[in-house]
């Protein structure tokens, strides 16, 4: 078996096309393989469907020796490597922990190598906050897109929780100035790699686009602001993830000092926190967060620390350096009940239950009775518990997406709002309407995909064509106005332009303009801020 596998190694070293792995190596894929060259050393990938797949292609090195440090290049190789099995997740509490310090790990879907076809490039950047998550996610198969749209599409792994937004530069000096922005670093330094590989995977280095849902989306809004990725990206597609503004330094470090009490650790003793095993590392992180905003574990993030990251990202205006990136930025109608949802309880409130419910939830500092008349007011039929599910969202998940969308329509001309009120009618569907999170698979066009909640309806694949088809044309042209979605105007502060994603897309002047007046009547904070 061995010897079998060596063979097959130097085939695909001397020849660089396409062979079959010999009958009984049960760790290789039996599909036909195909041979890649990297900056450091040649890849083996599969063909599927037609396209060419690589996983876990190295972009950095093993970060477990740099802990808290910006990550070096990875090390060159002899032979060809196989690339046929995901890189493991970062190191993260749930389901897809407990992960690995050695974590650098990119995945590229292409239909061809090395052809001049000089397609776009869609990265797209998972969400999890910044806490959890990881590229391989069955829902972000690039597979579909790359069919569609002849297009280059890429999902990564980078640092997260403490291991990439820890700030200790003001415990253990200029050193560790960048640890709370090494996770954004790390996507850096993938756009770096994917410049520089592009050619070699029938992409444009020129025509790079980022997408990403939730702590995805965030990744994106502070990328925009990061000088070390301007020229890297080009066209920028958010789906429910805002970053307005940035954890301030002080309050990094105070987050900082609280994680090194629950770890044990003395402020002074950098080595024993190198040494300290990930596992205790992750646990510590369940202590609460100081923040009177939300009632939650203790918040990592990135930090304007004056150096990578220099100003808030979107506050008190739209980075310069990204004005001419044109922008996507999307939500769901009903975003949180995918996490107040499961609580069966926030499903029978009552008008005197949902006062005190509304209070703890909105996360932003407004009378709730004064809400819920409003609400009352605009919709005479809601019931208390669809009100404390449409307060939640506009209170919180949608502020941000307001924000961002402002400070961009008055910078300039190239931004769009979308907002998918869509939904399965199935019992769940009914119950859990347009969630967050039910986006994903109706960009990407997965629907069938293990993880999906849309169902495979004839009308689920009318939305999954409108949305997929509107990414692709930004993708290629900047603009995302195609097919069903022609009538698409860019967002403006006099007619809030939004495009709504039903059951046929259709355009709507400041959906849910009502509920926006009554939270800007506070300011927005965004989590982790102060």
């Amino acid at each position: 078996m061995a010897s079998s596998r060596r063979r097959f190694l130097q085939q695909a070293a001397l020849s660089g096309a396409a062979c079959l792995l010999p009958a009984g190596v049960a760790a290789v894929p039996s599909a036909p393989h195909v041979v890649a060259r990297t900056r450091s050393g040649r890849v083996a990938g599969v063909r599927e469907q037609g396209i060419h797949v690589f996983r876990g292609l190295r972009y950095g090195a093993d970060t477990a020796q740099r802990r808290f440090l910006p990550a070096l290049p990875e090390s060159n190789w002899h032979g060809v490597q196989e690339a046929f099995e995901f890189g493991p997740s970062a190191p993260q509490r749930g389901s897809e922990g407990p992960g690995n310090e050695d974590c650098l790990f990119l995945n590229v879907w292409t239909p061809a190598l090395r052809d001049g076809g000089k397609r776009p490039i869609l990265v797209y950047i998972h969400g999890g906050g910044y806490n959890t998550g990881s590229g391989s996610d069955p829902l972000y198969d690039g597979t579909r897109l790359c069919l569609r749209g002849d297009v280059v599409v890429v999902t990564l792994n980078h640092r997260l929780n403490a291991f990439g937004y820890l700030h200790l530069g003001d415990i253990f000096g200029a050193e560790y100035a960048a640890s709370g922005n090494v996770g954004q670093l790390d996507l850096i330094q993938a756009l770096q790699w994917i410049h520089e590989h592009a050619a070699e995977f029938g992409g444009d280095a020129g025509n790079v686009t980022l997408f990403g849902q939730s702590g995805g989306g965030a990744k994106i809004a502070t990328l925009m602001a990061m000088p070390a990725a301007a020229g890297l990206f080009h066209r920028a597609w958010t789906m429910s993830g805002q970053q307005v503004t940035a954890a301030g330094p002080r309050a990094a470090d105070q987050r900082a000092h609280l994680y090194l009490d629950a770890l044990g650790v003395s402020h002074g003793d950098i080595d024993a926190l190198r040494k300290l095993p990930v596992d205790v590392l992750l646990q510590a992180q369940s202590i609460r967060d100081p923040s009177r905003v939300e009632d939650t574990a203790l918040y990592f993030g990135p930090v304007m620390d004056g150096m990578h990251l220099p100003r808030h990202p979107f506050w008190p205006d739209a980075p310069s350096q990204s004005a001419g990136i044109p922008m996507v930025i999307g939500n769901t109608r009903d975003e949180t009940r995918a996490f107040l949802g499961n609580d069966p309880d926030n499903f029978t409130l009552t008008w005197d239950t949902l006062p005190g419910k509304l209070r703890a939830q909105q996360y932003v500092d407004i009378d709730p009775t004064k809400v819920i008349d409003e609400y009352r007011r605009l919709y005479p039929g809601y019931s208390p518990s669809e009100v404390f599910f449409a307060a939640t969202t506009a209170g919180r998940s949608w502020r941000g997406a307001i924000e961002e969308l402002e400070v961009r329509a008055a910078q300039a001309n190239n931004t769009w709002a979308y907002q998918l009120d869509w939904h399965p009618t199935d019992e769940e569907g009914r119950r859990m309407r347009a969630f967050h999170t039910l986006d994903i698979p109706l960009v990407f066009d997965n629907i069938a995909q293990p993880g999906s909640r849309t169902g495979t309806s004839p009308q689920a694949q009318r939305v999954a064509d409108a949305m997929s088809d509107a990414l692709l044309a930004f993708a290629r042209h900047g603009d995302p106005r195609t097919g069903a979605t022609q009538g698409w105007s860019p967002y403006s502060l006099d007619q809030r332009e939004t495009m709504v994603f039903a059951g046929a897309p259709r355009l709507e002047h400041d959906p849910r303009g009502g509920e926006r007046r009554i939270y800007q009547r506070v300011p927005f904070v965004q989590r982790g801020t102060m």
